[in-house]
């Protein structure tokens, strides 16, 4: 098995924008859920599908890592 430097620099960069983008949708959802309970309904699923795209692009990178 062969290990590269660039390998390691697509997954630390290609996770950095993800991982923010996660804990922004989460954060914003949770600011939004306290403001107004009664949108939970409404607000966690789109929460969920947002999250579920933002993961997909750490996912790319992930996979460049591996056939770089």
């Amino acid at each position: 098995m062969e290990f590269s430097l660039t390998g390691g620099l697509i997954v630390a960069i290609g996770g950095i924008g993800p991982a923010l983008g996660v804990g922004f949708i989460g954060a914003k959802a949770m600011e939004a859920i306290g403001r107004n309970p009664e949108a939970s309904g409404k607000i966690l699923p789109a929460m969920l599908l947002g999250m579920a795209f933002a993961e997909a692009i750490a996912i790319y990178s992930l996979i460049l890592a591996f056939t770089g």
